[in-house]
């Protein structure tokens, strides 16, 4: 799938921490704990709680926070639509990559087993 320039640019751009309370507030919503969206957020990208806060209080961009990411070797197997888009097709590598991270979120918040979630 291809996005446009500027859409991937301002995905880059964006900041973690300015999504980051969304999220919490999308599977808290829906039954979910803070704590277990910090377990899937591990799993993707392989930052502990500190690190994760650490690149919250900088205002580090999706493009620095997924540089610094060590992706899992299994994200390849997210699939599914997510913000219109199905994510295995998005040609863009960072796109690609902060849509894996609102599938895992979206699964999350839809009571999706923990199991399911952390591709194994």
């Amino acid at each position: 799938m291809n996005t446009s320039a500027t859409h991937n640019l301002r995905i880059a751009q964006m900041t973690f921490a300015s999504v980051y309370p969304h999220y919490i507030a999308k599977v808290e919503k829906k039954g979910r704990t803070q704590e277990e969206l910090l377990q899937v957020i591990e799993w993707l990208t392989g930052f502990q709680p500190q690190k994760l806060q650490a690149l919250i209080a900088e205002k580090a961009t999706f493009e620095t926070f997924f540089q610094q990411a060590t992706l899992h070797p299994n994200a390849h197997l997210i699939t599914g639509v997510i913000c219109g888009y199905r994510v295995e097709d998005i040609e863009n590598p960072l796109t690609q990559q902060v849509r894996y991270l609102d599938k895992l979120v979206d699964e999350l918040a839809k009571g999706k087993a923990m199991e399911k979630i952390l591709r194994k």
